[in-house]
């Protein structure tokens, strides 16, 4: 190990406490992004963030304006134009703390239990923004930064990011970077430093048929009129064959497939069959048969039917036929469908599905892409390293069922491609009262950047 490495680390061991206490002061501030009576309390958090940047030697720190909450930025370019560039992601922001009365403690005074640190934002994300600033901390106050560094900090991420696309694309030559750390994905267990690779994309449909232009009486038009309801449950059944496979006309076209390495990888993951039935409730579970479930998950993609609205649903009884019914259906996408490709899919089986008896219509209310960063990638090494060397032992590899929108809009916008990581647990309480952060595991995680950030040079 370096003297430059061994310096660093000993840095962040000494001024533990320290960065504890600074961690406690960023969860002191309530930057709930989502209520207006905490907007100056968002700003506040920002004005905060940006000044720690300054704090640990970033330069051109600003506090910068999007259509809602600032976002911060701030960079290091000293390292020259030899060096790579890496961007730092994160929010500030973080969700509501209600209900009150199931905390044990005030959710904006920190406090620490054993081998945890309860707070709103502890895990979610200040804890990661925290980790990664302290890392850097520890190597620019040693060695000096062998790399370039940018940062971005949201303060939206709690409520969709709704401004952060056009921020991105607005600011793309400055945020232009070889690639991003994300830390907020979390890991799937203490033991278990994990990288996330891939994420999927979305297609969300509203679906409407049509039948009379008022409800009917079912006694005196049944078995007359076409029942919208009833179309609209045959369109649906329709979409998946007896196998789970999706029906759509063309809609596997262009699913990128998952090579014998990267299966191998998903079935290192620890999470098996019966834990999620145990998780779900569900009797058994359902999909594809010739994938496993963590496959199903994550590397393919899905239809799923996400409400369903038609005629009399209060209690008692009201015997009508309904003149309309509307449905949600989402769609998660993988490399290389996009949502516009799935929407002409949808249009074209519910026109050839829709009987002449009933109107339908289509209308996709949001999309985004999926992305994926190869796991050979510069980046995703440097931080499979780094994680092993902080945990001794090789990380997993995932893909994410869901998605997470600045990781594809700084794939779209910017050709910046993201690691996903962070030190969160499941057990983490992330949304819920008492959220809490696993010290031991945040400690590592210090450590696990600074060895990245030197297995870059």
């Amino acid at each position: 190990m370096t003297d430059s490495r061994q310096s660093a680390l000993e840095y962040a061991r000494q001024n533990n406490e320290r960065f504890i206490e600074e961690l406690k002061e960023f969860l002191a501030i309530p930057s709930i992004s989502t209520s207006p009576e905490h907007n100056a309390d968002t700003l506040r958090c920002a004005e905060w963030t940006a000044a720690r940047l300054k704090s640990i030697g970033m330069d051109n720190v600003r506090v910068m304006p999007t259509g809602g909450h600032p976002a911060v930025y701030g960079e290091s370019l000293k390292a020259g134009s030899d060096a790579p560039t890496v961007l730092i992601y994160g929010h500030y922001d973080v969700q509501p703390v209600d209900p009150l009365e199931l905390w044990t403690t005030d959710p904006f005074k920190a406090e620490v239990r054993g081998e945890n640190l309860f707070a709103r934002g502890s895990s979610d994300m200040k804890g990661q923004v925290i980790a990664s600033m302290k890392a850097v901390e520890s190597v620019a106050r040693t060695s000096g930064l062998p790399v370039n560094l940018k940062w971005l900090i949201e303060g939206e991420e709690e409520i969709g990011s709704k401004n952060l696309g056009e921020f991105i694309k607005k600011n793309a030559k400055m945020l232009k970077a070889d690639f991003c750390i994300n830390p907020d994905a979390g890991m799937i267990g203490a033991d278990l430093p994990t990288i996330t690779y891939g994420l999927r994309g979305l297609a969300y449909f509203e679906i409407r048929v049509y039948g009379p232009n008022r409800d009917l009486h079912s006694g005196l038009f049944g078995g007359t009129i076409h029942n919208p309801a009833q179309a609209l449950v045959e369109l649906i059944a329709g979409m998946h064959d007896k196998k789970g496979r999706i029906t759509l006309p063309g809609f596997y076209d262009k699913v990128r497939k998952a090579g014998k390495a990267e299966r191998a990888e998903i079935a290192r993951l620890p999470i098996k069959p019966k834990d999620i039935v145990k998780m779900t409730g569900a009797p058994a579970l359902w999909g594809e048969a010739e994938y496993t479930p963590e496959e199903r998950v994550s590397i393919r993609p899905t239809l799923e039917v996400n409400g369903l609205l038609s005629g009399f649903t209060g209690e008692g009884s009201k015997t009508v036929l309904p003149a309309w019914a509307m449905a949600k259906i989402s769609c998660r996408l993988v490399p290389d469908q996009t949502p516009e490709m799935i929407e002409k899919a949808m249009i074209k089986y519910v026109k050839a599905n829709t009987p002449k008896t009933i109107r339908s219509e289509v209308k996709i209310i949001t999309g985004s892409g999926a992305a994926i960063t190869e796991r050979d990638s510069m980046g995703v090494q440097a931080m499979a390293k780094g994680l092993e060397q902080a945990w001794g032992k090789r990380p997993l590899f995932k893909r994410e069922g869901g998605s997470i929108g600045v990781v594809v809009q700084l794939q779209e916008y910017v050709g910046v491609d993201s690691v996903l990581t962070g030190f969160g647990l499941p057990e983490d309480n992330a949304h819920s009262p008492n959220e809490k952060l696993h010290l031991p595991t945040w400690r590592k995680g210090i450590d696990a950047l600074i060895h990245t950030i030197f297995n870059l040079t």
